[in-house]
């Protein structure tokens, strides 16, 4: 029996007056790669900070291997956030050297050996490199640790069709039977040959959770066509076959938390 790596409890998380996370009840084994698929504004990137100790719960809670998110934690989950988070001065050997400084699981070789299959050069400043450059080499670092819960957030929003198939591979050669995969994207197409499972989310409610098997053999349909129809995303009818549209426009969950959130503190700030 595959052991739970994520329980989450009646979880619920609030930016101000306004629910990003309300009732959820979630359970996921080691072992797997699963998709947390939703909108923008459907609170994916909230459940991966929550996870990640990086938010705090007003109500419910949340376990990662067995105990609550902290320091003690930080070992097991290695996180992609969906924002970069280095200065532009550093060195891509100095992100390697404090990766291996910070983490005892960060294994260097395997590091550079996928920024040289990405033609990255270590001795590239940040700054210098385009932003789909930079997000493959946040993903590099993020994967080469050996945690027990890999946190992704748009890993493959950034960069471009000819570089996602290696990043899924990555990602596909980097976990055991001892570790999962949660992957936040918007790309379903592009991710869904990889997914074990799917979680979706919606106006921040766990919707549905199940086996991408189940969803093929049983239902008869794709992940990316099940997402349609959840969230009432409609393709165009006239000629070919036309990009991804999603429910909330890109950019709409950041503006909204963050504008919750700087209301939040300027009213803390009003009260002192």
């Amino acid at each position: 029996m595959s052991k739970e790596i994520l329980i989450c409890s009646g979880l619920g998380k609030r930016f101000g007056t306004r629910y990003a996370l309300r009732d959820v009840e979630l359970r996921v084994e080691s072992g797997k790669i699963i998709g947390l698929l939703g909108p923008n504004g459907s609170g994916k990137t909230t459940l991966m900070k929550l996870a990640n100790g990086l938010l705090k719960p007003e109500e419910g809670w949340i376990e990662i291997d067995g105990r609550r998110p902290g320091l003690h934690t930080k070992s097991v989950v290695s996180y992609l956030p969906d924002q970069m988070y280095f200065a532009d001065w550093m060195r891509v050997s100095d992100l390697l050297a404090m990766f291996s400084d910070f983490y005892r699981d960060f294994d260097r070789e395997k590091a550079g050996s996928m920024l040289r299959a990405l033609d990255i050069s270590e001795k590239e400043r940040m700054k210098t490199l385009s932003k789909g450059s930079k997000e493959k080499v946040q993903l590099v670092l993020v994967m080469s640790r050996q945690a027990k819960l890999y946190l992704l957030d748009e890993p493959i929003g950034g960069v471009d069709p000819a570089a996602r198939d290696y990043i899924l591979k990555t990602i596909l050669t980097n976990y055991s039977e001892d570790a999962s995969v949660v992957i936040s994207t918007h790309l379903i197409a592009d991710v869904e040959k990889v997914l074990d499972e799917a979680i979706f989310l919606k106006e921040g409610r766990l919707v549905r959770h199940s086996s991408v098997d189940d969803i093929r053999e049983k239902e008869g349909k794709s992940v990316d066509r099940l997402f349609r129809e959840i969230f009432a995303v409609q393709r165009p009818q006239t000629g070919g076959n036309p990009p991804f549209e999603p429910a909330v426009k890109p950019g709409l969950q950041d503006q909204e938390e963050g504008k919750t959130e700087k209301t939040v503190h300027e009213d803390q700030k009003e009260e002192s």
